[in-house]
């Protein structure tokens, strides 16, 4: 849990504990509520404020609205008891967006001289990314998440950065083995925990320094709000990254995090209806001989299904597949009546897209990327299933 909350920093609302041992439903519905008070709320209401009251010297936790944020203070604490339950000095910060978070580890910790390992099959930003990097003169590595490929280049890295499951590809990595690997040589880490959700896996206790998300997609599930945040297991580092965030100003507006809290407590219900649905959809595809690629960790015969089975909890609510032709593709989301034709994924309304669609992703022009809703699950797998049927023609 982040130090505001979990340390009772004088004037920050106290944030209560779910109990040891508690579920993964209890704790998301519990996490980061603060004490209950006679009258009042269960869960207080956003907190609008640029400024707060302060006569005499600047002390106490809440001084001016780019800095802290009570609304934020329990949200952070929220998000801090998922991805790191019971870690002493864990703390987590939350920003604007997802990328907001990711640019935060990434240029609070490296400077101009180090070398940073990122995937080559990750989110289509990285490669802004790295072309940002690069013009501050920090050497930029890049490997498949695959086969543990990133293993190779961290000999002088300050910085290994991780996405597994990767997005579009789903594919994944040993993530306890890479950490290992780069702590020996004095490296960072850093896993961008997005697709997995930390329901699905955490990857503090997998040894990373930092868990990035977006908690634009599952951790939030509704397609309404923009928000990222960080979870790391250190002080000085987290230091840097909150040093970074009051610099850049990439703070979440205080209805989008009471949003993404009250959000938070339905996390369970939908990971595992998404989760459930998600496996039942990739089986129905798995027969059908117009797609190919199929990737889905939860399926048995996936290529990283051991690998996931052995550090994940659950396997995400996305698959992706291939069809033979971008005008296929097409008609295959035109099709379908359950589905959205829209980018992002996580959310309580099943999406799906074409991904080549927007350039950056190493896929085929067929390549769909499809996110498993909470609708009833057989009624899913009859859309795809009557979809492909009719993008037959």
């Amino acid at each position: 849990m982040n130090d505001s909350a979990a340390n009772g920093r004088e004037g920050a609302p106290r944030a209560t504990r779910a109990p040891a041992g508690a579920g993964d439903g209890t704790r998301a519905v519990r996490a980061g509520l603060p004490e209950p008070v006679k009258h009042e709320p269960t869960l207080p209401g956003p907190v609008f404020a640029a400024h707060f009251h302060l006569p005499g010297d600047p002390t106490g936790p809440y001084t001016y609205g780019r800095d802290e944020n009570p609304t934020w203070t329990l949200l952070e604490s929220a998000i801090g008891e998922l991805e790191a339950p019971g870690a002493v000095g864990a703390e987590t910060l939350v920003f604007a967006s997802g990328m907001a978070a990711v640019s935060s580890v990434l240029f609070s910790q490296l400077h101009t001289g180090d070398a940073v390992v990122l995937p080559d099959d990750g989110y289509q930003a990285l490669p802004l990314v790295r072309a940002q990097l690069e013009t501050f003169g920090i050497e930029v590595r890049t490997a498949p998440t695959g086969g543990d490929a990133q293993l190779d280049l961290l000999d002088g890295a300050r910085l290994l950065w991780i996405e597994s499951p990767s997005n579009p590809g789903l594919d994944v990595c040993d993530i306890r083995r890479l950490a290992e690997a780069a702590r020996a040589r004095g490296a960072l880490v850093a896993v961008d925990n997005t697709l997995a959700t930390p329901l699905g896996q955490r990857p503090l206790e997998l040894g990373a320094d930092f868990s990035v998300a977006s908690g634009t997609k599952q951790l939030t599930g509704h397609g309404d709000i923009l928000l990222g945040y960080v979870t790391g297991r250190d002080a000085q580092t987290m230091a840097a990254v909150r040093r970074w965030r009051k610099i850049v100003g990439a703070i979440p507006g205080p209805m989008e995090a009471w949003l993404a809290h009250r959000s938070i407590a339905t996390l369970q219900l939908r990971v595992a209806r998404q989760n459930t649905s998600a496996l039942a959809v990739a089986e129905a595809l798995r027969g059908r001989p117009e797609v190919t690629g199929l990737r889905y960790p939860g399926l048995p015969d996936d290529p990283s299904h051991e690998i996931a089975s052995r550090q994940m909890r659950r396997y995400g609510c996305v698959v992706s597949f291939t069809l033979p032709t971008r005008a296929r593709a097409e008609r295959f989301l035109d099709a379908l009546r359950l589905v959205d034709d829209a980018t992002s994924f996580g959310g309580v309304r099943s999406t799906a897209e074409r991904r080549g669609r927007w350039g950056g992703d190493a896929v085929p022009e067929g390549f769909i990327r499809l996110s498993v809703g909470a609708e009833d699950p057989a009624d899913l797998v009859a859309d795809v299933l009557r979809a492909l049927d009719e993008s037959a023609h």
